[in-house]
């Protein structure tokens, strides 16, 4: 079973909010804690989990990894996009988005945010337009853009195109060598831990994009020539972009990035979009596409919760979100709750 590789996780319908980690993930980091209290960690070594976490990132998203570099949060990346783009430049952004993705290029006055209804988006990618930044799957509600429509249109619009994967990466199969910029906060869908994030880069895109946070792990020598002095040398490929890593979280996060790329977003998607749609189906809604189910019901996320059902409420509605952990016991427990055959007490 896909869920073999977790520990159970009966009832949490939460991971569009936090990921749980992986049996593989666990023993790493405790393995860790000890090696650091016993004083027997050397840094140079937490590059070889970083690599790992590179290497299998690619894998999941379908993109080289020498194209692939490590960051902690999206905010920071959408910042670094919104600082490189040139005064004036037309940025088209959807209203319902993540403030991750909205806040960085709306508090840079230099620039011209246009914010549309996400179901106009892609309408809106003109000629006009400079950069659309948006998320490929919506944090509130689940809804998927159509990616091959956006790449499209940004294509024929001669527009770059940066773009949010966080709610997609692991189950929605993924072509990132589309778009110039993508980010993707690994904590959710990816079950690593907090504090781990990426970043993929065209690489016509280095031309335009600004390492603004460059530092010495994101220098050609990072152990050696890099780390004093004003002679910097950056790489050519994607890594000009990486973060120092937070070594503790990435020990965590290689083991169970690793798990998904095994398994690939194409089985993983199918069993969360079932699992989504078997709830849908309970509660005689159409099925959908998504693996985030949200819901108007009052109450919902109280009477969930109550019921032993972890959720969340985002934008006024119950979100629940289905991954490998789940079975479809969550799924009928849910309904059952939210049809009132179930007891809340």
């Amino acid at each position: 079973m896909l869920s073999d590789a977790f520990p159970d996780a009966h009832g949490y319908l939460n991971t569009a909010t936090l990921g749980l980690p992986t049996h593989t993930a666990i023993e790493a980091i405790t393995t860790h804690l000890d090696e650091w209290r016993d004083g027997r960690c050397d840094a140079p070594g937490f590059d070889r989990e970083v690599d790992r976490s590179r290497e299998a990132f690619a894998r999941i998203v379908g993109i080289r990894p020498d194209r692939v570099a490590i960051h902690a949060q999206v905010s920071v990346v959408s910042a670094l996009v919104a600082s490189s783009l040139p005064d004036g430049a037309r940025v088209l952004c959807a209203e319902e988005d993540f403030t991750s993705v909205l806040y960085p290029f709306l508090v840079d006055h230099r620039l011209d945010v246009r914010v549309v209804p996400l179901a106009g988006l892609l309408d809106a990618v003109t000629r006009e337009i400079d950069l659309v930044a948006v998320s490929s799957v919506q944090s509130a509600d689940g809804r998927r853009l159509d990616l091959d429509a956006l790449a499209a249109a940004a294509r024929d619009a001669d527009a770059r195109t940066y773009v949010d994967i966080t709610q997609a990466a692991s189950w929605v199969p993924l072509d990132v060598g589309r778009f110039d910029v993508t980010a993707c906060g690994a904590y959710k869908w990816l079950c690593c831990p907090r504090g781990t994030a990426f970043m993929t880069v065209d690489e016509a895109a280095v031309d335009w994009l600004v390492p603004r946070a460059a530092n010495w792990y994101a220098g050609a020598d990072r152990w050696g020539s890099s780390i004093y002095g004003p002679a910097m040398e950056l790489p050519d490929e994607a890594r000009r972009y990486d973060v120092s890593p937070a070594w503790i979280a990435w020990i965590g996060a290689a083991p169970a990035l690793e798990v998904l790329a095994d398994l690939g977003p194409e089985a993983i998607g199918a069993h969360d979009v079932a699992l989504a749609n078997r709830l849908r189906s309970a509660l005689d809604l159409p099925p959908g596409d998504s693996a985030i189910v949200s819901l108007d019901v009052d109450g919902g996320v109280e009477r969930l919760t109550a019921a032993g059902i972890r959720c969340a409420g985002r934008a006024g509605k119950v979100r629940l979100s289905f991954h490998l952990y789940n079975t479809t016991d969550d799924a009928d427990r849910a309904a059952a709750v939210l049809t009132g055959r179930h007891p809340t007490g």
